[in-house]
Parts: C-alpha cells; structure tokens; sequence
C-alpha cells in the first residue's frame, strides 16, 4: 500500500522544525516510531522495508535482536553509569577484551567515547601524542564527523565548513574514484595519482612528512559517495605512512563491523592501520564508539584524555550482547553477506544495463552504493532525479539514504530476509522507472 502522510505526522515535523536545530533532514517525512528486524514503522503505522539500518547502526536488524534488548534491559536495572572516567567498572573491560580479539595482532588500548566524530577526536589525539607531531592528512570526498577536529578532516561538502573556521592543520589529497577518473580502465592509476599528489605536493609544498602525525581513511568512503579504492590503494598508503614514520588511521564508523562480510572493512585490502575508529553498529542501537590503538604505543598519562560517558554500562551491555552474537555467528553472517550481497549486484547491474541514468554500481559486500547521471557518456550527476527516486521509494514503502552528489546507498541490516530483500529491489526498481529521463 502506498505510504500516507496523515495530520500526526504532519504535526510532529511542525513543533521539529519550529524548536530543534536543522540537522541532515532527508526529503522524505519520515517519523520513526518502532521497529521489528527487517522493517520500520512510522507514527501513524506506514511499514517500511529498511535499505538504510538507521544511518548504518542497526546492522543486526532495525532495533537489534531479543539478546540485545534484554541484555541493555538487565543492566539498566543494576546500574547505567558507572563514572567510568574516574572510577573502575568491570563491564567495559570485558567487552573492550571481547572486541580486540576482532583485531588484528597486537591491538591492546581501547578508549570508549559516544560517538564517530568522538572517536576521530580521541584518534587525533592519540596520533599526535603517540608520534609528537602536529599535521594530519585526509582526503577530499572523505566524512569523518562534525565536531572541530573530526570537521577538519571531513572534505564532502563545503557548507559542512560554512562559516566555522579557522581549523586545526590538515592537508587533503584527492581519494581514489576509479569511476571518474581519467583512466577508468586502470583504476589502480588512481591509486598512483593519489600517493604521488602527498609526495609531489603535501610533502614538497606544504608540510614535510616528518611532521605528519597520521593520514586518515574510510576503507570505503561512505558520505562522499560509497566510492571504493583500488585494491591496491591501502598497500601503497601503508608503504607511504611506514616510510615516513607516519600513522594510518582507519575509520570503520560505516564500513566497519561486517558490513562488508570482515568485521573490519580494512581487512578486505589486505592491510592493518595503527589505530581504529569504531561506530554506528559497534552499540547495537545505543551511543557507542571506540578508538583502537596498537599495544605497542603505551598508555598516556593519567588526566590528559577523557569523557564523562565513554564506557555507559547500558550501552555497553548491548554492545557486548551484539558482539557476542556476531562472533558465535560469525561463519554464518559472513556467507549471509557474501550472498545478499550477490543478489543486489546482480539486480542493480542489470538496472544499470537498463537505464541510462544508472552510471556506476560499487561497494564490496552490503556498503553498495549506485550512481546516478544524466547519460552515461557524460556522467553528469543527476542530482534531482536521484533525490526523484528517493522519495518515490518512501511513497512505496522502503526507506533508503543518499550519498555523494548522486548517489544512493544500500545497507540494508546485514540479517536481512532474502525475499524482503527482493522485495526492496523490486520497489527501487520501480522508482527509478517512475524518475527516468
């Protein structure tokens, strides 16, 4: 049935608009009220079939599972806050000791925060006192957050900076987008560009290297446009960073926690960082994030690095149950992934062999994100026929989320049924006929 719009809805996003702050709104008039695994409900009981997980958190299904619900529910009545700044509390140390047992080999320093943006701070910190040195490195397309360190990384659009300058010191380089590249037949060419733009310019023009603390990436870049590196891209940016006794901070805030079929995104370039920024999914649907540093870096002095709400025992208590759900299904989710993320391929290439405005189909595992433009020779972003096509698929029933100039991306929860599955291919399908050129 078609989505209806009635005066409860319509009410609730007047008194939003008349007192909150504008945030990201969408084009759509989405009021979430409930959600059950595979789907959403608004306040006036619409069903929706999830393509988003809630902005990349519900990775386990809208809500998350009983396991994880009751777990958070057994904590909150023992206790939610535990000080944990100051005092000790054994929750957050058995789940940071569950977590690094999902990272690569000598991983051993966790710090809790609430937030992405909150784990690329606490990550800027850490790179510039682990190796004293002042200069960080990003890239253009790149998001890593809002707040004014994390904002400074961040290059997708310029009103995310309107206004709010100076920032700290970061140089960007141009991200690896084979698909507008000048040599789309040799992606890894964009590889080669891409590290030859920080030695040729940041290195020689701008800052030297050994005043470089770290260069920081998305394995694959989620608010930029779900845009995928070369295989070789993350090699080549390890062998820069070693060379130059500079650290490699990867941001696993969207693409992390099996989003891509590897509990880290990384994993599938065939490379480790020196610290990790975890987000979105690691709480399970509460606010959670962690930055990971190798062991090797040692601890820093007591005082100078904090937070109030950094270890939340409620928060934590799901986020373990969600984690220990994962690494008892681990086999399974993975060949889940691996399968759905073949269905969606093979359903999106073929619209992309069919309409003219489909140009690129990209992503590795269920992060796929698909371009639009205005012809395929000229690839001009078809910027409002993709919003078009958005709000065609909430009119029908299935909730999905921009990125980039033109693009939209696909992350359903990665415990999505099969034939809910279909059924969203489906109804995308029928959208983009509706908003053809």
């Amino acid at each position: 049935m078609p989505v209806t719009i009635g005066p409860k809805i319509k009410k609730i996003i007047q008194r939003d608009q008349k007192i909150m702050l504008t945030t990201t709104r969408e084009l759509f008039p989405f009021v979430a009220e409930r959600g059950e695994g595979d789907f959403a409900f608004d306040a006036e009981g619409n069903k929706f079939i999830d393509f988003s997980s809630f902005i990349g958190v519900y990775a386990l299904g809208v809500n998350s599972n009983a396991q994880v619900r009751n777990a958070i529910k057994d904590q909150v009545d023992k206790l939610m806050h535990p000080g944990f700044l100051d005092f000790y509390s054994e929750l957050p140390v058995k789940f940071a000791e569950n977590l690094i047992t999902l990272f690569p080999k000598g991983f051993g320093r966790v710090f809790f925060s609430n937030s992405g943006t909150e784990a690329n701070e606490d990550a800027i910190k850490l790179s510039k006192i682990f190796t004293k040195r002042h200069h960080l490195i990003s890239f253009y397309n790149s998001f890593h957050g809002r707040s004014m360190g994390s904002l400074s990384l961040t290059a997708s659009r310029s009103i995310q900076h309107a206004q709010l300058g100076p920032f700290i010191p970061v140089s960007h380089a141009p991200y690896p987008y084979p698909y507008r590249s000048q040599h789309p037949d040799d992606p890894e060419e964009c590889t080669k560009e891409s590290i030859e733009f920080i030695e040729k310019n940041i290195f020689e023009k701008e800052v030297p290297a050994n005043e470089i603390a770290a260069i920081f990436a998305e394995p694959i870049q989620g608010e930029g446009g779900y845009i995928v590196p070369p295989k070789g891209f993350f090699k080549c940016l390890r062998e820069l960073a070693d060379r130059h006794g500079i650290l490699l901070v990867d941001d696993e805030i969207q693409a992390g926690y099996m989003r891509t079929g590897k509990f880290l995104a990384l994993d599938n370039f065939g490379v480790s960082a020196d610290i990790y920024t975890m987000s979105k999914a690691l709480g399970a649907g509460l606010p959670l994030a962690a930055t990971i540093s190798r062991s090797s870096f040692g601890d820093v002095p007591a005082g100078e690095h904090a937070g109030t709400f950094g270890g939340n025992l409620a928060a934590v208590a799901g986020a373990n149950a969600a984690l220990n759900y994962v690494k008892r299904n681990m086999r399974k989710l993975q060949a889940q992934v691996k399968e759905k993320s073949k269905i969606v391929f093979k359903r999106l290439n073929e619209i992309k062999d069919t309409y003219e405005i489909a140009g690129d189909v990209r992503g590795i595992g269920l992060m796929i994100g698909i371009e639009f433009v205005k012809d395929k020779e000229g690839k001009e972003p078809a910027i409002k026929e993709r919003n078009g096509i958005l709000l065609s698929c909430f009119n029908k029933g299935l909730i999905l989320l921009p990125a980039g100039k033109s693009s939209i991306r696909i992350i359903p929860p990665i415990t999505i049924a099969k034939h809910n599955l279909q059924k969203g291919l489906d109804l995308f399908e029928e959208a983009i006929k509706e908003n053809t050129i």
